[in-house]
Formats: structure tokens, sequence, C-alpha cells
């Protein structure tokens, strides 16, 4: 019994409550998200305890996260944004582009067109596994590709801005608490990716409130913000998740895979620095937040880093969503376009 308890989600909230707090008591960037992710992920690889992922937990964090991130939009926010629109597509377009490099690596040492391509992809885990099924990728290497991906980004990207870079520009964001308007965007944000998710569409219980929460910030002119706490709940949900994706198998295997991943992570971060330093100093815009909004990262972890640095949440938002809608409708056509070349 005390075994069958063990190898259940009942002991993962507490792992990645343990994990957050030790987290922020030593001044971790994001410490309830990278908390709660490495204790988890080290409890699942040091010791016989697999945790399991808490039964809807990562979607009810995404939800609360989107709710957030969609709080910041507000119509001086939105103009300012479409004023740069050319840029966020530019930046978008550089990320999705760099991905070749981690292709290259993967073709160089004998990968498969496929699986070198789908689990090279800057896209979410499960829409490239989907991607690399119908083409015939070996998904489980797809799987771990991505995986390790958002795990070496969420990892560095926070530590390097917060120990290197410094805190940016404090933002006019009010954070104000209304408590009636908040009960009426999070049930809608619910409904939002509850559809989002019945017509099969990427990444639901985020973008569903994103979207939500940013068109009633946006139509009502509303400056509000999350009440202390929610933030931490989400960033807690959410790291708890991703450690369960982690054990010792994940890293046996196939490890040199593992190895040409982590490096073409680390050649796209550093392109994505690179343009990001070239286009702040075209436009003057704050290097920090164009840096974040071309990370090849998950978009709740990356918009949650620029919250936390006092950044710009809506540009890194809408830089990141770009990003993922051209890897989600170009990639197939473009693999099967290199395919059918290779193959004539």
């Amino acid at each position: 019994m005390a075994k069958s308890w063990l190898t259940t989600w009942w002991g993962t909230p507490f792992v990645g409550l343990a994990g957050g707090y030790v987290a922020s008591q030593i001044g971790w960037p994001l410490p309830w998200m990278i908390g709660s992710l490495l204790a988890i992920l080290l409890v699942r690889c040091l010791t016989p305890w697999q945790l399991a992922e808490i039964p809807g937990g990562r979607k009810t964090g995404q939800w609360v996260i989107g709710v957030g991130i969609g709080l910041h939009f507000t119509p001086l926010v939105m103009e300012q944004v479409s004023q740069h629109i050319g840029l966020i597509l530019c930046g978008a377009l550089i990320t999705s582009a760099s991905s070749v490099v981690g292709v290259w690596l993967m073709r160089r040492t004998g990968e498969d067109r496929a699986t070198a391509f789908f689990s090279s992809m800057p896209g979410g885990s499960g829409e490239m596994v989907n991607l690399g099924a119908r083409n015939g990728a070996t998904l489980s290497l797809v799987a771990a590709g991505q995986s390790l991906r958002v795990l070496v980004v969420v990892l560095c990207v926070p530590a390097v801005f917060k120990y290197l870079l410094g805190d940016g520009v404090p933002l006019n964001h009010t954070g104000s608490v209304n408590w009636a308007w908040l009960a009426l965007i999070f049930p809608l944000g619910a409904l939002a990716a509850w559809l989002w998710q019945r017509c099969k569409q990427p990444n639901p219980w985020l973008f569903g409130p994103l979207l939500t929460s940013a068109a009633i910030s946006v139509a009502c002119d509303l400056h509000l913000g999350l009440p202390n706490g929610a933030s931490q709940i989400g960033q807690w949900l959410i790291g708890s998740g991703l450690g369960c994706h982690f054990n010792r198998d994940f890293f046996r295997r196939a490890p040199s895979f593992l190895a040409r991943t982590l490096l073409g992570t680390l050649l796209t971060m550093l392109i994505a620095g690179l343009s990001a330093w070239g286009l702040s100093a075209l436009t003057h815009l704050d290097l920090r937040s164009l840096t974040l909004g071309m990370m090849p990262g998950g978009i709740a972890e990356m918009s949650l880093t620029a919250e936390t640095l006092q950044l710009s949440v809506p540009l890194v938002t809408a830089m990141q969503v770009m990003r993922l809608m051209f890897v989600l409708f170009l990639a197939e056509a473009l693999f099967r376009r290199w395919n059918k070349r290779s193959l004539g």
C-alpha cells in the first residue's frame, strides 16, 4: 500500500512546494516554477520514488498564468505592440529559422530527416510529436528532444537574465486587483480553453485564457493584475508538471542524441541573443525584452520571466506566440518540400 501511494501523484505537490520554497529563500529567479521542477526531477532521477503529474495540475497552472499574462494587455500597450509588428515578425522568423542549426547537427550524425527536423523545431512538444507521427519520425526521440529543449531554456534563461543582465526598467502596470472582473475573466478563460481544446488547437489551456483575458482587458481598458500568490501557484503547478517528464531512463536514452539536442539548443539561444542585440541596436528597444521574445522556450515560461524582471510582457508574449504560429503552420509544409526535393 505504501509503495502504491509513493508511486502516485499525491507526493508531487509537497515535493514541488518544498523545492519552490528553497529556491525562493536563496533568491533563484522564478523560484516556484524552477524550484519545483528541479526538486521533482531530482527525486525521480535519484530515488525509486517516481512522482506522477498532478491530474489537471499543469492545465490549471497554465490557466492562471494565461489570465495573468493577458491582463498586461491594454489599449496603449496594444498600440505600442502594433507599431513594432514588423520587428515581431522578424524576430519570430529568425528564431524559427535558427532551428536549422539543430537539424544540421542531427543530420550530420546520421539521424533520419523527419526525426532531425521535428525534434529541432521550436514548437510545442505535443504538436511536434503529432507532426512527426504523420511524417515517419521516431516519436520517442522527438518527444525527448522537445522536452530537453524546454528544460534547458527554462533553467538557463531566467538565471542568466537575473544574475548577469540585472533587472529591467519598471513598467507602468498598476497590478490592482478587482475581484468582480476576475470572477468574470477566469470562467470565460476556462470556457475558451475548453473550446480551444475541442477544436484541437495547440496549447489550449494557455492560449484560451490568455486571449480571453487580453481581449477583455483591451476592450474595457482594464489595468488589473492577479492577487498576491496567484502567479506563484501557477508557477508551482507548471513546474511540478514539467519535472514529471524526466527520470533516469530519460537521460540514459540515446545519450548522443540528447547531447546533440543540448548543443543545438545552446547554439539556437546564442543566435537568438545575437539577433536580439542587432535588432535592439536598430530599433533602440529594450535588449532584454527582445532577447526573451526570441528565446526558443515556452510562452508561459518566457512571459513569466519578463514579468518577474519587469520587462515588456506583451512584447515578449507577442514574439513567442508569433514564433509558435510560424512553426505550427509552416513546419510540415517546409519539411515535405525539403523531403520532396531531396528525393527528387
